[in-house]
Protein backbone atom coordinates (compact mmCIF):
# COMPACT_ATOMS: atom_id res chain seq x y z
CA UNK A 1 0.00 0.00 0.00
CA UNK A 2 2.82 2.50 1.13
CA UNK A 3 4.71 1.50 -2.73
CA UNK A 4 1.05 2.12 -4.52
CA UNK A 5 0.95 5.77 -2.41
CA UNK A 6 4.42 6.48 -3.31
CA UNK A 7 3.71 5.65 -6.96
CA UNK A 8 0.70 7.80 -7.49
CA UNK A 9 1.72 10.62 -5.91
CA UNK A 10 4.90 11.22 -7.90
CA UNK A 11 2.57 10.50 -11.18
CA UNK A 12 0.81 12.95 -9.66
CA UNK A 13 3.57 15.54 -9.21
CA UNK A 14 4.94 14.93 -12.65
CA UNK A 15 1.64 15.79 -14.37
CA UNK A 16 1.05 19.39 -12.21
CA UNK A 17 4.44 20.01 -13.12
CA UNK A 18 4.07 19.57 -16.90
CA UNK A 19 7.60 17.82 -16.45
CA UNK A 20 7.60 14.42 -18.76
CA UNK A 21 10.96 12.31 -18.46
CA UNK A 22 14.08 12.94 -20.43
CA UNK A 23 14.93 10.16 -22.85
CA UNK A 24 16.98 9.29 -25.66
CA UNK A 25 15.23 10.75 -28.30
CA UNK A 26 14.25 13.93 -26.52
CA UNK A 27 18.38 14.41 -25.91
CA UNK A 28 18.82 13.37 -29.32
CA UNK A 29 15.92 16.47 -30.63
CA UNK A 30 18.06 18.76 -27.85
CA UNK A 31 21.38 17.74 -29.73
CA UNK A 32 19.86 18.49 -32.99
CA UNK A 33 18.70 21.78 -32.53
CA UNK A 34 21.19 22.83 -30.67
CA UNK A 35 23.67 21.99 -33.64
CA UNK A 36 20.83 23.64 -36.17
CA UNK A 37 21.15 26.73 -34.14
CA UNK A 38 24.90 26.91 -33.75
CA UNK A 39 24.97 26.44 -38.03
CA UNK A 40 22.37 29.47 -37.84
CA UNK A 41 24.42 31.22 -35.53
CA UNK A 42 27.64 30.92 -37.53
CA UNK A 43 26.25 31.66 -41.02
CA UNK A 44 24.95 35.41 -39.52
CA UNK A 45 27.74 35.94 -38.08
CA UNK A 46 29.93 35.22 -41.68
CA UNK A 47 27.03 37.15 -43.67
CA UNK A 48 27.89 39.99 -41.00
CA UNK A 49 31.65 40.21 -41.07
CA UNK A 50 31.26 40.09 -45.23
CA UNK A 51 29.35 43.17 -44.63
CA UNK A 52 30.79 44.63 -42.13
CA UNK A 53 34.03 44.35 -44.65
CA UNK A 54 32.23 45.70 -47.45
CA UNK A 55 30.50 48.47 -45.69
CA UNK A 56 33.96 49.64 -44.26
CA UNK A 57 35.36 49.16 -47.88
CA UNK A 58 32.35 50.97 -49.26
CA UNK A 59 32.96 54.29 -46.96
CA UNK A 60 36.62 54.12 -46.77
CA UNK A 61 36.12 54.53 -51.00
CA UNK A 62 34.03 57.29 -50.69
CA UNK A 63 35.64 59.73 -47.98
CA UNK A 64 39.14 58.71 -50.25
CA UNK A 65 40.35 57.55 -47.12
CA UNK A 66 41.81 54.84 -49.81
CA UNK A 67 42.17 55.68 -53.71
CA UNK A 68 38.92 54.60 -55.44
CA UNK A 69 41.31 54.42 -58.18
CA UNK A 70 43.88 51.75 -57.41
CA UNK A 71 41.44 49.69 -54.61
CA UNK A 72 38.19 50.52 -56.31
CA UNK A 73 34.72 49.77 -54.21
CA UNK A 74 31.95 47.30 -53.99
CA UNK A 75 29.36 49.24 -55.84
CA UNK A 76 31.63 49.24 -59.09
CA UNK A 77 32.93 46.21 -58.47
CA UNK A 78 29.18 44.94 -58.68
CA UNK A 79 27.96 47.45 -61.53
CA UNK A 80 31.16 45.63 -63.40
CA UNK A 81 29.67 42.07 -63.04
CA UNK A 82 26.09 43.39 -64.00
CA UNK A 83 27.46 45.03 -67.09
CA UNK A 84 29.01 41.53 -67.94
CA UNK A 85 25.84 39.50 -67.40
CA UNK A 86 24.11 41.77 -69.07
CA UNK A 87 26.36 42.93 -71.85
CA UNK A 88 28.44 40.31 -71.75
CA UNK A 89 32.76 40.99 -71.86
CA UNK A 90 34.90 42.19 -74.18
CA UNK A 91 35.87 38.50 -75.19
CA UNK A 92 32.42 36.93 -75.36
CA UNK A 93 29.30 36.40 -72.79
CA UNK A 94 30.33 36.30 -69.00
CA UNK A 95 28.90 32.24 -69.09
CA UNK A 96 31.31 31.18 -71.60
CA UNK A 97 33.84 32.64 -69.91
CA UNK A 98 33.20 31.14 -67.02
CA UNK A 99 32.39 27.75 -68.51
CA UNK A 100 35.81 27.91 -70.26
CA UNK A 101 37.93 28.19 -67.07
CA UNK A 102 35.84 25.67 -65.54
CA UNK A 103 36.53 22.99 -68.35
CA UNK A 104 40.32 23.67 -68.13
CA UNK A 105 40.41 23.64 -64.21
CA UNK A 106 37.99 20.25 -63.84
CA UNK A 107 39.87 18.48 -66.84
CA UNK A 108 43.57 19.15 -65.69
CA UNK A 109 42.05 18.41 -61.99
CA UNK A 110 40.59 15.31 -62.54
CA UNK A 111 43.35 13.67 -64.67
CA UNK A 112 45.81 15.39 -61.78
CA UNK A 113 43.65 13.46 -58.97
CA UNK A 114 43.74 10.49 -61.09
CA UNK A 115 47.49 10.17 -61.74
CA UNK A 116 48.42 11.32 -58.25
CA UNK A 117 46.07 8.52 -56.56
CA UNK A 118 47.59 5.86 -59.04
CA UNK A 119 51.21 6.87 -58.91
CA UNK A 120 50.79 7.67 -55.44
CA UNK A 121 49.49 4.55 -54.00
CA UNK A 122 51.98 2.85 -56.47
CA UNK A 123 54.40 3.60 -54.78
CA UNK A 124 53.10 3.45 -51.39
CA UNK A 125 52.34 -0.33 -51.93
CA UNK A 126 55.50 -1.07 -53.72
CA UNK A 127 58.85 0.19 -52.20
CA UNK A 128 61.11 -0.84 -54.80
CA UNK A 129 59.44 1.69 -57.03
CA UNK A 130 59.19 4.24 -53.81
CA UNK A 131 63.10 3.98 -53.64
CA UNK A 132 63.96 4.26 -57.27
CA UNK A 133 61.01 6.94 -57.95
CA UNK A 134 61.33 9.01 -55.24
CA UNK A 135 64.43 11.12 -55.78
CA UNK A 136 62.66 11.76 -58.87
CA UNK A 137 59.81 13.24 -57.62
CA UNK A 138 61.20 15.11 -54.91
CA UNK A 139 63.09 16.89 -57.78
CA UNK A 140 60.18 17.94 -59.53
CA UNK A 141 58.33 18.89 -56.51
CA UNK A 142 60.50 21.31 -55.34
CA UNK A 143 60.37 23.30 -58.98
CA UNK A 144 58.80 26.48 -59.02
CA UNK A 145 55.28 24.92 -60.96
CA UNK A 146 53.64 28.22 -61.96
CA UNK A 147 56.77 28.99 -64.22
CA UNK A 148 55.73 26.03 -66.36
CA UNK A 149 53.13 27.66 -67.32
CA UNK A 150 54.99 29.61 -69.95
CA UNK A 151 56.61 26.42 -71.14
CA UNK A 152 53.37 24.52 -71.70
CA UNK A 153 52.13 27.86 -73.53
CA UNK A 154 55.38 27.28 -75.94
CA UNK A 155 54.23 23.57 -75.64
CA UNK A 156 50.81 23.41 -76.63
CA UNK A 157 49.97 27.38 -77.91
CA UNK A 158 47.20 29.55 -76.86
CA UNK A 159 44.46 26.62 -76.50
CA UNK A 160 42.92 24.70 -73.59
CA UNK A 161 45.73 21.90 -73.39
CA UNK A 162 48.22 24.59 -72.43
CA UNK A 163 45.93 25.72 -69.33
CA UNK A 164 45.18 21.70 -68.89
CA UNK A 165 48.51 20.97 -68.36
CA UNK A 166 49.23 23.67 -65.91
CA UNK A 167 46.20 22.72 -63.64
CA UNK A 168 47.86 18.90 -63.67
CA UNK A 169 51.12 19.78 -62.77
CA UNK A 170 49.67 22.02 -59.53
CA UNK A 171 47.18 19.41 -58.89
CA UNK A 172 48.93 16.14 -59.39
CA UNK A 173 51.70 16.64 -56.07
CA UNK A 174 49.46 17.24 -53.12
CA UNK A 175 47.42 14.37 -54.57
CA UNK A 176 50.11 12.20 -55.25
CA UNK A 177 51.28 12.84 -51.49
CA UNK A 178 48.21 12.30 -49.43
CA UNK A 179 48.12 9.07 -51.53
CA UNK A 180 51.38 7.41 -51.17
CA UNK A 181 50.87 8.54 -47.37
CA UNK A 182 47.59 7.08 -46.62
CA UNK A 183 49.05 3.82 -48.58
CA UNK A 184 51.41 3.65 -46.52
CA UNK A 185 49.45 4.24 -42.72
CA UNK A 186 47.26 1.35 -43.45
CA UNK A 187 46.97 -0.90 -40.16
CA UNK A 188 48.88 -3.68 -40.88
CA UNK A 189 46.65 -5.63 -38.76
CA UNK A 190 44.01 -5.21 -41.40
CA UNK A 191 46.33 -6.25 -44.42
CA UNK A 192 47.67 -9.21 -42.57
CA UNK A 193 43.69 -10.43 -41.61
CA UNK A 194 42.97 -9.98 -45.41
CA UNK A 195 46.00 -12.30 -46.78
CA UNK A 196 45.03 -14.95 -43.85
CA UNK A 197 41.61 -14.90 -45.12
CA UNK A 198 43.54 -15.56 -48.65
CA UNK A 199 43.34 -12.00 -50.68
CA UNK A 200 45.96 -11.63 -53.04
CA UNK A 201 48.09 -8.51 -53.28
CA UNK A 202 45.17 -7.29 -56.22
CA UNK A 203 42.49 -7.83 -53.90
CA UNK A 204 44.49 -6.51 -50.67
CA UNK A 205 45.34 -3.14 -52.26
CA UNK A 206 41.89 -2.23 -53.86
CA UNK A 207 39.64 -4.18 -51.02
CA UNK A 208 41.55 -3.04 -47.86
CA UNK A 209 44.43 -0.38 -49.30
CA UNK A 210 42.50 1.83 -51.20
CA UNK A 211 39.71 2.02 -49.07
CA UNK A 212 41.92 2.78 -45.96
CA UNK A 213 43.52 5.52 -48.17
CA UNK A 214 40.31 7.35 -49.22
CA UNK A 215 39.88 9.89 -46.00
CA UNK A 216 43.59 11.06 -47.12
CA UNK A 217 42.86 11.42 -50.73
CA UNK A 218 39.41 13.45 -50.25
CA UNK A 219 41.35 15.44 -47.57
CA UNK A 220 43.70 16.58 -50.37
CA UNK A 221 41.23 16.89 -53.29
CA UNK A 222 39.63 19.99 -51.27
CA UNK A 223 43.05 21.95 -51.73
CA UNK A 224 43.74 20.64 -55.49
CA UNK A 225 40.97 21.74 -56.67
CA UNK A 226 41.72 25.30 -55.95
CA UNK A 227 44.94 24.79 -57.07
CA UNK A 228 43.21 24.03 -60.52
CA UNK A 229 41.87 26.94 -60.63
CA UNK A 230 45.27 28.63 -60.18
CA UNK A 231 47.24 26.56 -62.64
CA UNK A 232 43.63 27.62 -65.42
CA UNK A 233 44.05 31.13 -64.27
CA UNK A 234 47.64 31.69 -64.61
CA UNK A 235 47.94 29.92 -68.01
CA UNK A 236 45.03 32.31 -69.20
CA UNK A 237 46.92 35.40 -68.04
CA UNK A 238 50.00 34.45 -69.64
CA UNK A 239 48.16 33.85 -72.93
CA UNK A 240 44.56 33.12 -73.96
CA UNK A 241 41.70 33.28 -76.05
CA UNK A 242 38.77 33.25 -73.62
CA UNK A 243 38.47 33.11 -69.66
CA UNK A 244 38.26 34.61 -66.58
CA UNK A 245 42.39 34.86 -66.74
CA UNK A 246 42.23 36.85 -69.82
CA UNK A 247 39.25 38.92 -68.53
CA UNK A 248 42.24 39.54 -65.50
CA UNK A 249 44.73 40.22 -67.72
CA UNK A 250 42.48 42.51 -69.96
CA UNK A 251 41.09 44.94 -67.02
CA UNK A 252 44.49 45.13 -66.04
CA UNK A 253 45.57 46.50 -69.49
CA UNK A 254 42.97 49.56 -69.37
CA UNK A 255 44.03 49.61 -65.51
CA UNK A 256 39.88 49.19 -64.83
CA UNK A 257 40.46 48.20 -60.89
CA UNK A 258 36.72 47.29 -60.81
CA UNK A 259 37.06 44.59 -63.90
CA UNK A 260 40.04 43.04 -61.80
CA UNK A 261 38.12 42.70 -58.60
CA UNK A 262 34.65 41.80 -60.31
CA UNK A 263 36.96 38.81 -62.08
CA UNK A 264 38.44 37.54 -58.86
CA UNK A 265 35.08 37.89 -57.03
CA UNK A 266 33.42 35.79 -59.51
CA UNK A 267 36.29 33.01 -59.35
CA UNK A 268 35.68 32.96 -55.79
CA UNK A 269 32.38 32.28 -55.80
CA UNK A 270 33.17 29.16 -58.83
CA UNK A 271 35.69 28.04 -56.23
CA UNK A 272 33.17 28.50 -53.23
CA UNK A 273 30.61 26.24 -54.78
CA UNK A 274 32.63 23.74 -55.84
CA UNK A 275 33.95 23.81 -52.65
CA UNK A 276 30.65 23.45 -51.22
CA UNK A 277 29.80 19.99 -54.00
CA UNK A 278 33.23 18.16 -52.68
CA UNK A 279 31.77 18.51 -49.25
CA UNK A 280 28.32 17.05 -49.71
CA UNK A 281 29.86 14.18 -51.62
CA UNK A 282 32.41 13.67 -49.24
CA UNK A 283 29.82 13.56 -46.13
CA UNK A 284 27.79 11.45 -48.63
CA UNK A 285 30.67 8.87 -48.65
CA UNK A 286 31.93 9.23 -45.28
CA UNK A 287 28.22 8.98 -43.65
CA UNK A 288 29.81 6.22 -40.94
CA UNK A 289 32.42 8.13 -40.11
CA UNK A 290 31.55 9.84 -36.44
CA UNK A 291 31.76 14.02 -36.52
CA UNK A 292 34.34 16.10 -35.29
CA UNK A 293 34.78 16.64 -31.63
CA UNK A 294 33.89 20.37 -32.27
CA UNK A 295 30.90 19.73 -34.58
CA UNK A 296 27.46 20.73 -33.88
CA UNK A 297 29.01 22.69 -30.41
Amino acid sequence: MPLETTSETAETAATVAGATPAGPGSRTEARERAARNRRLTVYAARIAVLAAFLGLWEACARTEVIDPFNFSQPSRIWDQIWQWITHGTAQGSLGEQIGYTLYEALTGWVIGVVGGVLLGIALGRIRFLADVFGPYVKVLNAIPRIVLAPIFLIWFGLGPASKVASAVVLVFFPVFFNAFQGAREVDRNLVANARILGADNRRVTLQVVIPAATTWIFTSLHVSFGFALIGAIVGEYIGATKGLGLMVAAAQGTFNSAGVYAAMTILAVVALLTEGLLTFAEKRLFRWKPADAGDGR
